[in-house]
Order: C-alpha cells, then structure tokens, then sequence
C-alpha cells in the first residue's frame, strides 16, 4: 500500500498539469472501483477547472471551480499517467490503457492538452465527489489526525494522544484516528532513529522522547519525499523512475542483518504487531 510520501510524489507530479486546468473529454470505463464511482461522475468532471492538487493522509484531492472537490485513493495498484508517462505503480504492472485503466480524460491549461490515465489493476482504489465545504466532515476525513507534516503535529499532541495507552507505540502511531498518514514503513524507521522500542506502551514513553520522536517523524517523511518515495516492486515516480528511500532504510526489510547503529553489535529482529511486519533492533531500541 502507498504511504504519504508515495503519495506525496504523485501529488506533485500531477500539480504542475492539473492545477488551473479544465477537463475534457472525460471517459469512465467502468461502473466501480473498490467503491461505486459517484453518480454521473464523467458529467460533473467534464468542463470543470482544477483549483490546485491537495494530500489529505493517503488521499488526492483536487478542488473543482463547480464547488466539489474530486477525491482518489491510489489503493493498492492506482496509478495516474500523462501523456504516458507512469505517476506512481506500487505493485504489479499494469498498461496505461486497456481493461486495467478505469478513468482517462483531458487536461486543457495555456493551450496544451494533456492525457490523464488512471489505472488500477487490483482495484483497490477508489474516487468520489464530496461539496467542497464538506470535505473535513465527510466519513473519509471526519476521523483523522494531524498531518504529521503540519502544525498540529508535535511532541505535545502525541503526549496527550498517548495518555494512559497500554497499545504498543508502534501500533498507536498507525491509528490515523491519532496522525494521518503514516504507515508502517515509515512507523519503523522513524522508531528505530528515535531509538525507541515498538513494544513499549505508547503511554510509556516520556514527553522528552515524543518531542524526539514527532521531530524524527518529519525527517523520516522529508527525506522519503526527498527520494522520490520508496520502490518496493514497481512504484514509479513522476519522472518514470524509481523512487529511492528503500535504499536508505535503516531496519525495514532488514530481518537478523547486523545493526547500522556506529556503535551498535545488535541484529535486527522482526515481529508481527496489529498484523503488520516491524523491524527493530532490540540492542539500541529501548523501552
């Protein structure tokens, strides 16, 4: 599953061509995603204009000049394409036009006209059209956290989140209900550069090292989108490449490979929590 930085790369892979830019020959190549598309969705996208390209947690969300905002989940195989050209593929490959592309149209900006595709060969993903003014109280959004890139994300918020919480820290930082976005990839790294262990109960863990930990969070983010997201199969960012955070991980996917710590002997382990694979090293990862 793409994580914000993934994400992230494809929202500013499609904000150069999409923002200002009025869409055109809208085609819906099937009735259902993961989700039912929205009723008469090809009409209420053609014609209309992209006022900018947004992120919320995992989701796109582009502001239309008709009063809605146009929303896409990438799942687990979406993708968009321009003119061809791949904006992300997280996991089998899929062609850009066929019976695996669900959505295609046009966008007119400055008298250039762009092909948009979107394909998804699972299906795991899914779009809709949500009245502008009610997209923070619609279901997708009503429960999430902070951006963890934002302002109302810190130390202090993941303290009062965490007050009196046995649940694993690691566990804790996954519920989007708590910080939007972060997912489990990026949970392990940042744990294992805040040298905190992801079996402690996150109402364990001092405010000093949640300060550590939230300013680590952001670095770990910032360096993924950096790289252009992490290529795990077939994640291709808006150049076409690879994305390149995968080459940098310090524990994720790294089960009994010595520590990268400089004065650390530990190996690290894998162990399952909440269902999802974490990768730590208990020599320098402390309770």
């Amino acid at each position: 599953m793409p994580e914000l930085p993934e994400v992230e790369t494809v929202r500013r892979g499609l904000e150069p061509v999409l923002t200002g830019a009025r869409l055109t020959r809208v085609r819906q190549n099937r009735p259902d995603l993961r989700l039912p598309f929205p009723d008469r969705f090809v009409d209420r996208l053609e014609g209309a204009t992209v006022e900018r390209i947004d992120r919320r947690a995992k989701y796109l969300l582009a502001p239309l000049s008709t009063g809605e905002t146009w929303v896409t989940h990438l799942g687990m195989t979406g993708r968009f394409t321009l003119d061809g050209e791949q904006l992300g593929e997280f996991e089998e490959p899929a062609p850009v036009a066929g019976k695996h592309e669900h959505v295609s149209l046009c966008a007119v900006k400055g008298g250039a006209i762009t092909r948009l595709g979107f394909a998804d060969a699972r299906r795991f993903g899914f779009m809709g059209l949500i009245p502008t003014g009610e997209v923070d109280a619609h279901p997708w959004f009503a429960g999430l956290g902070p951006e963890p890139l934002g302002n109302g994300f810190s130390g202090a918020h993941l303290a009062e989140a965490f007050a009196g919480k046995k649940q694993s820290i690691k566990v804790s930082l996954l519920d989007q209900r708590i910080v939007a976005g972060l997912g489990n990839i990026y949970v392990c790294e940042a744990l294992y550069r805040a040298r905190i262990s992801p079996l402690t109960p996150a109402g364990k863990v001092s405010k000093p090292r949640l300060e550590t930990l939230a300013a680590v969070v952001r670095d770990v983010l910032n360096d993924a989108i950096a790289a252009g997201g992490s290529t795990l199969k077939d994640f291709a960012n808006a150049d076409g490449g690879q994305g390149y955070f995968q080459h940098r991980f310090d524990v994720y996917g790294r089960e009994g490979k010595p520590c990268l710590g400089a004065s650390c002997t530990g190996v690290v382990k894998r162990t399952v929590q909440g269902g999802r694979s974490t990768f730590w090293c208990p020599s320098c990862q402390k309770r």
